[in-house]
């Protein structure tokens, strides 16, 4: 009897297909949170789309839109949400040494995943839109640069390092507007080198209390 020359080929299992678990309440609104910084990081205010965001959080368009209506809102809580804390003022027992490991710590924050996610806000939005993001801005970054700043400058005051009439507004403003300034205009990522600069060079000459 003739055998044919074709053959079944084996039977094959199908792998089984892997469902993501589904994710509801805190859980899913943190994924499209980060979704929204990594897109902001990655592709700015002016390339970000709720698609993109519910793409990145394997989550549903409807899902995004459920939460935040607009895309300023949703970049709004990103921002409130994933800025790191600055860590509180260091107490070396040298206002300049303080001053350099407090801007390091601000430098590393301004390179985080959400301190570039802020820069593209910062960069790319018209002033009607950045108005909407000046709460986080200041209430995230800014006061909490601020405030560490005037704490080491008083302390320096107690020491006799800085003059009563350093520790103001306007210098404690100095440094986070010039890291914004120059980070904004010329590129600035701020290695070491250049902080350690602006400390000895502006900073310090500013404050010290005169023999």
């Amino acid at each position: 009897m003739a055998t044919s020359r074709w053959t079944a080929a084996p039977a094959q299992s199908c792998p089984a297909q892997v469902v993501a678990p589904r994710r509801r309440g805190a859980v899913l609104e943190r994924a499209i949170l980060d979704a929204a910084l990594e897109q902001l990081s990655k592709v700015g205010w002016n390339g970000l789309t709720m698609e993109g965001v519910a793409a990145g959080a394997q989550t549903g368009k409807a899902a995004v839109y459920r939460r935040w209506p607009s895309k300023e809102d949703l970049v709004a809580d990103a921002l409130e949400s994933g800025m790191p804390p600055l860590s509180p003022a260091p107490d070396t027992g040298s206002v300049r040494e303080d001053l350099l490991t407090l801007c390091l710590a601000m430098r590393d924050a301004m390179y985080s995943r959400p301190g570039f996610a802020l820069r593209a806000v910062l960069h790319e939005c018209d002033g009607s839109v950045a108005e909407r993001f000046q709460a986080v801005i200041f209430g995230r970054v800014m006061q909490p640069a601020i405030e560490a700043i005037r704490e080491v400058l008083s302390r320096g005051v107690r020491r006799n390092e800085v003059r009563p009439a350093a520790v103001n507004d306007h210098v404690c403003e100095a440094i986070p507007a010039m890291m914004m300034y120059r980070a904004k205009v010329y590129g600035s990522e701020w290695p070491p080198a250049e902080i350690a600069r602006m400390i000895d060079d502006l900073i310090v000459p500013l404050v010290r209390r005169e023999a």
